[in-house]
């Protein structure tokens, strides 16, 4: 793949190096940002593993995961950002990334504002783990069981289970190198999808009970409130399966949840199938994504709401 040497030689110059993730992690970043740091280390590089709201608690098990800092105040040789597509995912630890000697992008969203030195961008991946397997091999890494853990961590919520279109005959090569390598497959899916918090059950029967539909039932959206947060004393982490939930719902083409935030904001997560792309739908408020998974962020008024909502009748006409 075009762009693979060029990275593996910022990484080669390097010395020091800092591994940073996009604000709101989900398992695709953590498991991207894990699995390189640890392997970087096998070939004697001094990394710091950055986070600005830490790790969810369905990763926390994951190799390396106590490692993960949620700042970093000292320069390095070489930034690398996983799975990133704009400078705002960054979040605080943009500054520490800028000030880096170089700064590397590995990322494999269609819609991007790059911000590096060098960008290594597949947009054919299932995952930026499948990309970061791709640059191991070509950094002649061996991939140990804990590397082989988070990467297959990415695959697996990033394709979710192996379902989503993205999905391709490359993904399923990987995997099945990765479970060569010992892992335990149960345990990790066990983690990853099949053990709940009850503050997950909770907020994800809230939001599907107060679902709403538009447009004869192609478009389901609900909205996830501050109190019932605070009231079933859960995090914005505890509903990140609910807008995918919203999409299973037979008929929906298009998803949206929104979750009540600090200082007057709304984050909406956007979900679709087929070939109608959200991303664009984001893009016009501020955010981004994947064709079929994006995003963004939008003050807290009836009216935007309504205006989203509209926008997005429009993709199912």
């Amino acid at each position: 793949m075009q762009g693979l040497q060029k990275a593996a030689q910022m990484i080669r110059k390097a010395k020091t190096i800092m591994v940073a993730c996009h604000i709101n992690p989900d398992g695709d970043t953590i498991g991207s940002l894990l699995s390189l740091g640890l392997a970087l280390e096998k070939i004697g590089k001094r990394v710091h593993f950055i986070s600005q709201d830490g790790v969810p608690h369905r990763f926390r098990c994951l190799p390396g995961a106590r490692r993960i800092k949620k700042k970093l105040l000292k320069k390095v040789d070489l930034a690398i950002s996983v799975d990133c597509n704009c400078p705002e995912m960054l979040g605080k630890p943009f500054d520490s990334v800028m000030i880096a000697d170089q700064v590397l992008e590995i990322d494999h969203h269609e819609y991007r504002r790059p911000y590096g030195d060098f960008a290594l961008v597949d947009l054919k991946v299932s995952s930026v783990g499948e990309l970061i397997y791709m640059l191991l091999k070509k950094l002649n890494i061996k991939i140990t069981c804990d590397i082989a853990q988070n990467i297959l961590t990415s695959i697996i919520v990033e394709t979710n289970s192996f379902s989503l279109p993205t999905t391709n005959s490359s993904t399923f090569r990987v995997s099945a190198e990765l479970l060569e390598t010992g892992l335990d497959f149960y345990k990790l899916t066990d983690m990853v999808y099949w053990s709940r918090t009850r503050e997950v059950a909770l907020l994800s029967g809230i939001c599907l009970a107060r679902c709403a539909f538009l447009k004869c039932g192609k478009i389901a959206w609900s909205i996830v409130r501050a109190e019932d947060f605070k009231r079933i004393k859960g995090k914005d982490e505890d509903v990140d399966a609910v807008a995918d939930e919203m999409r299973s719902i037979k008929g929906v083409k298009i998803s949206v949840l929104f979750r009540e935030k600090g200082r007057g904001l709304l984050r909406v997560s956007l979900r679709s199938k087929g070939k109608i792309n959200v991303a664009h739908l984001a893009e016009l408020f501020g955010g981004g994504g994947h064709a079929d998974v994006a995003g963004c962020y939008i003050s807290n008024r009836p009216s935007l709401i309504q205006n989203l909502l509209k926008q997005a009748a429009k993709l199912v006409r």
